[in-house]
């Protein structure tokens, strides 16, 4: 599955580095679900929230899945009903990540982490302004998260290597739209020396 470390250097037009202080970190979709397309890019995601963990940055997991035919929305046209169960194995969150009790979850039956969730209205409460972006699928959940973010008004920082897809030119078509109007690239070196400097 596609996520390539250091590919997105050629799309890379704008540099900046997250404020821990005013950041957090969204963790999409990390579930058994996406867990063939997932591991892959394990190590580059847990590197991510171990970073953003050592520099005080609350971490946010989101968690797709559908409680009934109601909440499919086009999705259950779009995949032609193969979807994310709640209640079942494939809707839960990987082990393999991490996650802290303390660490918010996110419950959304779309692909947006904003939409129907209180995401912003969380976000503002706590002067949130930036989000760093890491997770599955780099093209549906990711991206849209993260255009959503943008027009929302907060700065976006999307991983280049602790996200993935089904196919290597998805992941690499995301990275250039975002690049040229919605977010700044990072991946796991650029984090640890913007965060830390070494």
């Amino acid at each position: 599955m596609a996520s390539r470390r250091g590919s997105y250097n050629q799309y890379d037009i704008r540099k900046r580095n997250p404020n821990p202080k005013t950041s957090v970190l969204l963790v999409i979709d990390m579930q058994n679900y996406f867990a063939v397309m997932a591991k892959p890019m394990l190590p580059a995601i847990t590197t991510t929230i171990d970073l953003c963990r050592r520099a005080s940055i609350p971490i946010i997991y989101t968690r797709h899945s559908h409680k009934s035919p109601a909440d499919y929305g086009m999705l259950g046209e779009w995949w032609d009903g193969d979807l994310i169960l709640d209640g079942t194995a494939e809707a839960d969150l990987m082990p393999e990540i991490g996650r802290m009790p303390t660490d918010k979850v996110v419950e959304k039956c779309t692909y947006s982490a904003f939409r129907g969730t209180r995401l912003e209205e969380y976000l503002k409460e706590r002067s949130v302004e930036e989000v760093i972006v890491s997770g599955v699928m780099t093209n549906l959940c990711c991206e849209t998260t993260a255009r959503e973010a943008f027009v929302r008004g907060l700065r976006v920082f999307f991983s280049a290597d602790a996200t993935a897809t089904a196919k290597p030119e998805m992941h690499d078509a995301t990275l250039l739209n975002l690049a040229y109007g919605f977010a700044y690239l990072v991946d796991c070196d650029r984090l640890r020396k913007g965060l830390f400097g070494n």
